[in-house]
């Protein structure tokens, strides 16, 4: 016979302060019913059970404690838990069973806790301890959710296997995914969780979520009241994330978050002040439900105040910089319209860490510890007297500097970026460059970058710095196939962008190569039924080790043969072989600032052509020789992010030569060029040449230097030398000068989204006139820019919405034989959709311009084709970028009458 004490525990949320309060009341309620009916001697109604006769209130020795029903958990550890021990002394009904209860109870892991009585054995009393486990999750399924979004929400909620599933687990996770949506615009989402037992699984439930969106709930107006010196439109600009309908806007949905609301009304007020009405307040809003149609509509009245300007501006506590200095920042002047928005980022613009104000002037030169408050000290009429107290604080120095995080990259490779040094004295500016560094290396995710200050000690002055990186996969696989060109084209790219050569011999490091120093090696290789190419690169940031001096190699080679695009047949026996060698170095500059690196580079290159005739040539047999030296200057200070930059520009110039070798072969130029002739039989009709002389089938032509058409009669030898002959002698040796100049601009316009703009210009010369310009190293312009299989030194450039290279100069026969001058414009507004390291995704829309022509005679900076359109680019670290573009050209192809419409352009591993 046993005497049962039940106590059943509610299943409500012990972590939570006021849910574990109100579990405990529970416990105690019944602790005390079951207490109150042993003192009334009702063991019966306890439970169906026979009592055993014990002294009410009489203390025991705990002789034992036994654990019965089904658990998961050792015996041992669950009596440990609550906290009875044999030999213990315990009354009964006493504290030690209720104490024992509320122990087990904290754990969140049973669904009943009932003692029993066992027996009693004079002064020992046996206790068997009944537990309910709570059941766990198997498995868990969505429906009403994107199949693509359902894995975020099991990892938000964190609906792991076994995840113990209570009363709790299945309210926070309804709240989070209504209030997931709701932030979303859905505001009549409704959520049904429910469990069912697993049959085969033991303990074990399998969780269904029921998600009902319902429409999203969109706000029809935004109304203001009282508003006269700025009109309604105005003041629903400042809103900057809470807009009404309008079929025109893109980037901004007009959905309601009462988070992102409040800040909006404090926008409005901002407003006001930008203005000059610094009292300007809201007296109410109110956000009302149309249930009928599912909208919002927004009334808000403003109370305006009068106008105010500028009184006096006095600095007080500033023996670091003079009150000019200081004024001069503050770019304020006694008279002008009062701007408090204006005057708080003069003083500390918290939007742009990099800004131009009082705060980073003093922080940007060891002040951390100072404070700059502006504070009104007399206001009379409408003008408001200012004065701007500073508290300059000691100089602070940067003390001890650590990064954690970098899992694969090795700390030097990072400590060398760094530009805040142990013992320097600390500057903010030198802190966001290193945040910019950091990110530009492309082995980290730039927006998971976390500065932490460590150790702030104003006494000493010093301050310690932890920069939190997260890593994320830097190699890229190219693995890709299509149909161009008549015939299939496959490509394999490997890049290996944090390579470390000095662990080749170590076993240990290949996982799959050695990783880890910043170096970066690429293979691709390339091919189809009528050309191959290989190429390998190699390049050292830190060469040598202690100076930003890049290293860089590279080596390719590519076999082309002549290809028939209208029968589709290839002759092998026709060839053009290009070997390639390249080597360079650039160096970062400290002058005029470090943001400049000179970049020097010499190539060579082997053009080996063997019956190769073809438009782009005048000569099919023979080879020619590309020795250039190359040399430029940019700046680049784009940040943070490489793949989304939201601020800075890159500007570059360079120009590439070969030595004039005209100057020193000894080949008079101006006699060769006379030596035109095409070694080709006229096949038309009988008739006459440019010179009215008589022209019959079978004679051979040539032309003069204006380009007549001349005979010289059915005997060849008579001819003189054969043009093929004569462009082999004169391009045997490359003799040009190219000069290219680039300007990238990149500004937040409005939120996150970014107007990036951009200029190129292009120009290929000669130095000696009667040599002329190379067939080689010109200027293919339109289309999606993609570089293609042709090595001859061509430069491919993007301008969407036209075909590839359709923007290019062609002969007489129709083939493009590339520009020797070039210019394009382009704007392109981006907004990201999300910029996570798995995956950087962004969409824009685009309008841009460009021309190539021929020669510099022909070049009309205003004659221009144009373009307009939209794509989508994502970023994963596996394999680079990828992006699609749908652009419409607005100007007609050379030949054509009307406008070339729309084009769809693919991007694969172009840069960003």
């Amino acid at each position: 016979m046993r005497l049962l004490l039940v106590i059943k525990k509610e299943n409500v949320d012990l972590e939570k302060p006021v849910n574990k309060l109100n579990n405990f009341l529970v416990l105690q309620k019944k602790i005390q019913i079951v207490l109150t009916l042993l003192m009334l001697g009702s063991f019966s109604q306890i439970k169906a059970q026979e009592r055993v006769p014990f002294d009410q209130g009489k203390k025991y020795i705990l002789a034992k404690v036994s654990v019965v029903g089904k658990i998961s958990f050792n015996e041992q550890t669950v009596v440990t838990f609550s906290g009875l021990q044999k030999g213990q002394e315990i009354t009964v009904p006493g504290e030690e069973i209720s104490s024992a209860i509320k122990k087990l109870g904290k754990l969140g892991l049973f669904d009943e806790i009932a003692f029993y009585v066992n027996k009693i054995e004079q002064d020992s009393i046996y206790l068997d301890l009944d537990i309910i486990e709570l059941p766990k999750l198997n498995e868990v399924k969505f429906v009403g959710v994107k199949k693509g979004k359902v894995e975020g929400l099991i990892k938000d909620n964190n609906l792991t296997k076994n995840k113990i599933v209570n009363e709790n687990l299945i309210t926070t996770t309804k709240n989070y995914i209504e209030n997931k949506y709701k932030k979303d615009g859905f505001y009549n989402t409704k959520v049904t969780i429910t469990t069912t037992p697993d049959t085969i699984a033991g303990n074990q439930v399998n969780m269904l979520v029921r998600v009902d969106k319902g429409d999203k709930v969109k706000i029809s107006n935004i109304d203001f009241i009282g508003n006269k010196q700025l009109t309604g439109s105005q003041l629903r600009s400042a809103m900057k994330d809470t807009k009404q309908k309008n079929f025109i806007r893109v980037f901004k949905a007009s959905k309601f978050i009462p988070e992102k609301y409040k800040t909006d009304l404090e926008k409005v007020i901002a407003a006001y002040k930008e203005k000059g009405y610094r009292d300007a307040r809201i007296i109410y809003d109110s956000v009302k439900y149309n249930k009928q149609k599912n909208t919002l509509a927004i009334k808000i009245n403003v109370e305006e105040g009068n106008k105010y300007y500028f009184g006096n501006i006095k600095f007080l506590g500033n023996t670091v910089y003079s009150d000019r200095l200081l004024n001069s920042y503050l770019g304020i002047k006694k008279g002008e319209t009062y701007n408090g928005v204006l005057l708080e980022k003069r003083i500390a613009d918290k939007s742009k860490p990099d800004a131009e104000d009082i705060t980073n002037l003093y922080q940007n030169n060891g002040y951390l510890f100072s404070n700059i408050n502006a504070v009104e000290v007399k206001t009379v009429n409408d003008t408001i007297d200012f004065e701007i107290r500073v508290t300059e604080g000691p100089i602070a120095y940067f003390n001890k500097i650590t990064v954690v995080g970098n899992d694969k990259t090795n700390d030097h490779v990072i400590y060398r970026e760094l530009r805040t040094k142990p013992g320097e004295k600390y500057s903010k500016e030198q802190l966001v460059r290193t945040i910019r560094e950091i990110g530009q290396l492309g082995f980290f995710d730039p927006e998971a970058i976390d500065p932490k200050f460590k150790n702030v000690d104003a006494g000493a002055g010093t301050v310690d710095i932890e920069y939190n990186v997260v890593e994320k996969g830097s190699s890229q696989v190219e693995l890709q196939g299509g149909y161009g060109g008549g015939g299939f084209i496959g490509t394999l790219g490997l890049s290996f962008n944090n390579f470390s050569a000095r662990k080749l011999f170590d076993k240990e490091a290949y996982k799959p190569l050695p990783m880890g120093d910043g170096q970066k090696v690429a293979l691709r290789l390339q091919g189809s039924t009528y050309f191959q190419t290989y190429s390998l690169s190699f390049s050292e940031p830190w060469f040598g080790g202690k100076k930003p001096v890049q290293f860089s190699s590279s080596i390719s080679y590519s076999k082309q043969f002549l290809n028939n695009y209208i029968t589709r047949t290839v002759d092998r026996s026709k060839s053009f072989n290009i070997f390639t060698v390249q080597v360079g170095l650039a160096k970062r500059l400290t002058v005029p600032d470090d943001y400049f690196v000179l970049s020097q580079s010499v190539s060579y290159q082997h053009y080996d052509l063997n019956n190769y005739n073809t438009g782009l040539f005048t000569f099919g047999n023979g080879a020619s020789r590309n020795l250039a030296y190359t040399i430029g200057i940019s700046r680049s200070n784009k940040g943070v992010n490489p793949i989304f930059p939201t601020y800075g520009s890159e500007f570059s110039i360079s120009a590439k030569v070969t030595p004039p070798y005209s100057l020193f072969n000894g080949i008079d130029y101006s006699d060769l060029k006379n030596q035109k002739e095409y070694k080709r039989q006229y096949t038309g009709t009988n008739g006459y040449d440019d010179f009215g002389q008589p022209l019959n089938n079978g004679d051979y032509i040539k032309t003069d230097t204006q380009g007549r058409v001349s005979s010289v009669g059915s005997d060849y030898a008579s001819a003189d030398t054969d043009v093929s002959k004569v462009d082999q002698k004169k391009y045997n040796w490359l003799e040009y000068y190219k000069v290219k100049f680039k300007g990238d601009w990149y500004t937040k316009v409005y939120g996150k989204l970014v107007l990036r703009t951009l200029t190129e210009f292009g120009f290929l010369g000669a130095y000696n006139q009667d040599r002329g310009v190379i067939p080689f190293e010109r200027f293919y312009l339109g289309g999606d820019g993609m570089a293609n299989y042709s090595m001859d030194g061509r430069e491919t450039i993007q301008l969407r919405g036209y075909p590839n290279n359709s923007l290019t100069p062609v002969n007489s026969n129709g083939d493009p034989i590339g520009a020797t001058i070039y210019n394009k414009f382009s704007m392109e507004l981006r907004y990201p959709i999300t910029l996570k390291a798995s995956a950087s995704i962004y969409a824009l829309t685009f309008l841009e311009a460009g021309s190539s022509y021929p020669t510099f005679k022909d070049y009309n900076p205003f004659d221009l084709s144009r373009s307009a359109g939209a794509g989508l680019r994502v970023f994963m670290p596996a394999f680079g970028l990828l992006g699609i573009d749908f652009g419409y050209g607005f100007d007609a192809l050379p030949g054509q009458t009307k406008a070339n419409g729309w084009e769809t352009h693919f991007i694969i591993g172009q840069q960003f």
